[in-house]
């Protein structure tokens, strides 16, 4: 079956969570006290024990295959397609159909990916000849359910490592906290703080499984991070042994998990937190200070559209409002925003907004007040109005946007705009946002930029910032993979530069991804994603001249992935 059939009948998209290998070992990177009380990789479904049915139309596999296929499975392609194989960014994955592509079939999809955004697995050497096979086999059996995970299972996980009253008063280090990254080393289940004034590592902490975000709470004082195997870490940045960032509490909400924030509205600054899961579809909320749980939320129900009912619709992203104090929450499979208002956890009150099915990633306009959402499988950016508290309008874009927080612009002809790349096409979606002043722009697609190639994860700007940078990380053209487009916001016109970022860093294979500013706005970050036993990087560049500023190369640096500036990721600048 050639490449563009293939992609007509799966479409198997992969976000960048999916495409890396099997939970690394623990490689002894750090010493930090408490260690011994994190639960480390291999906690989360992959892992558990679940039920192997039979088919007589699947091919034969014996236990420990499956068992294999599980762990595989659940660590790249679990994101895209579901626990239960049901899709949401990437294709329902069910038994029958499966079958009737066959294994040979399948073999070729894995091995060689597909322009809708699917890697490459075996053409890139993150999965053998052999697990390929053995995948190609798996798929075509029916779907394992993971236990169920609720509050009596998170309250026995919580572990207080250092209660509040324990922790330093004052900052006990000489860091400039607000221009601190936290940077996800997916594979090795840790976290690298880098110090963004002298670019040098602070210190590497072990987290779960393949971070998947990481929040600082608005005061700046602590980071939370969670992961692919739902375990949360919260860390004291302000220090407490050996004058560097400490976790100070852990917990585990569910088995998979992919979102997490905190309070931010005045008066609860710090005070709650709130994770969302995608196993057991739910999201709970904590003791912003200590992680101790408080309530636990099931978002099971009926899709908004055809009112059916879905087992497993995943929290996707949340995010904290600055105008109300509410948590938003994004509901995958059932196209639902929920608006949870945490001023009285008790008597819980949450306002329901449609709005469109395949709920992902997404980001504030500039004012804040609305929240724009990529529903990437019906190729739609949903727009939020949280202060209205309802749907203000669903725009059709390009081919499965996937945003991140997105970007946002005062564009010279539209006024402030918001911007999506996406991982089907080589298109940047340019979206007007300002209903009161420009009218006729908002909630339309007013510019359609060229992207250098498709598979585009992440887009950003700064407000000092006259350039927006846009990665192609899962383009399945190597050197687009490695490159980046910038685009010069006063003269759009203008076709964008393109820079191959991993040349710049001496690495030969690798995915350059997730730019982030720092705090001045005058640097960009970027990931040299090179593979599990291989060579990456962070690469360093000038915003203003767009040269190369800065090469950083550790040991340490195992498979970075996304990458959080204190200060722009506290107050949503992008």
């Amino acid at each position: 079956m050639n490449a563009k059939l293939f992609g007509k009948t799966l479409m198997l998209a992969a976000l960048p969570l999916a495409m890396a290998s099997a939970w690394a070992a623990d490689k002894g990177h750090t010493s930090q006290p408490g260690d011994q009380y994190l639960a480390g990789a291999g906690a989360g479904a992959g892992k558990l024990e679940m039920y192997q049915s039979s088919d007589a139309n699947a091919p034969a596999m014996t236990k420990a295959e499956f068992d294999q296929g599980r762990q595989i499975y659940f660590d790249r392609c679990a994101g895209c397609h579901g626990v239960l194989r049901k899709g949401a960014t990437g294709k329902a994955l069910l038994p029958d159909q499966m079958q009737k592509l066959g294994t040979d079939n399948l073999k070729v999809f894995m091995t060689y990916g597909t322009a809708g955004g699917m890697p490459g697995f075996g053409a890139s050497n993150e999965m053998s000849e052999k697990e390929v096979e053995l995948m190609a086999r798996y798929i075509q059996h029916p779907a394992p359910t993971p236990p169920e995970w609720g509050m009596k299972e998170i309250r026995a996980s919580w572990k207080l490592l250092v209660p509040a009253d324990k922790r330093p008063k004052k900052q006990m280090n000489n860091l400039n906290l607000s221009n601190i990254f936290a940077v996800t080393l997916r594979d090795s289940g840790e976290l690298a703080l880098i110090d963004g004034d002298s670019k040098k590592i602070v210190t590497v902490l072990k987290t779960g499984f393949a971070v998947h975000i990481s929040r600082f709470s608005k005061s700046g004082r602590y980071l939370y991070t969670t992961g692919r195997d739902g375990l949360i870490n919260l860390i004291d940045l302000i220090d407490l042994w050996m004058e560097t960032p400490t976790t100070v509490a852990t917990i585990r909400t569910g088995s998979d998990a992919r979102s997490i924030d905190t309070s931010k509205y005045k008066g609860y600054d710090d005070k709650i937190a709130i994770a969302g899961t995608y196993w057991p579809p739910a999201y709970v909320l904590m003791d912003g200070f200590t992680l101790e749980p408080k309530k636990v939320m099931s978002t099971r129900g009926y899709t908004y559209d055809e009112m059916e009912y879905h087992p497993e619709p995943r929290v996707a992203s949340i995010v904290s409002s600055l105008i109300k104090p509410e948590f938003v929450v994004n509901v995958k499979e059932t196209g639902k925003v929920l608006l949870v208002d945490y001023t009285d956890l008790k008597n819980l009150k949450t306002t329901e907004i449609e709005a469109e099915r395949f709920l992902h990633d997404g980001g504030w306009d500039s004012s804040k007040r609305y929240f724009l959402v990529a529903a990437n499988m019906r190729n739609t950016v949903s727009v939020v109005d949280t202060k209205e508290g309802k749907l203000a309008a669903n725009v059709k874009v390009g081919v499965k946007p996937h945003p991140g927080r997105g970007a946002n612009w005062n564009d010279t002809k539209f006024g402030p705009v918001w911007a999506t790349g996406h991982l089907g096409d080589e298109t940047v979606a340019v979206i007007g946002t300002d209903p009161a002043k420009h009218k006729a722009n908002a909630w339309k697609v007013v510019r359609s930029l060229k992207n250098h190639g498709n598979g585009s994860l992440f887009i950003k700007t700064h407000p000092k910032s006259k350039n927006l940078w846009v990665d192609a990380a899962l383009s399945p053209d190597e050197v687009a993979q490695k490159s980046v487009s910038i685009f010069d916001l006063k003269n759009l016109d203008k076709p964008a530069q393109v820079i191959n970022i991993a040349e710049l860093a001496g690495i030969t294979k690798g995915r350059v991804t997730h730019p982030e500013y720092n705090k001045a706005g005058d640097e960009v970050w970027f990931s040299v994603w090179g593979p599990k036993n291989g060579e990456s990087a962070l690469v360093v560049m000038d915003d203003k001249t767009r040269k190369l500023k800065a090469v950083i190369k550790d040991k340490r640096l195992v498979t970075p992935t996304g990458k959080f500036n204190v200060y722009n990721t506290i107050n949503d600048v992008y």
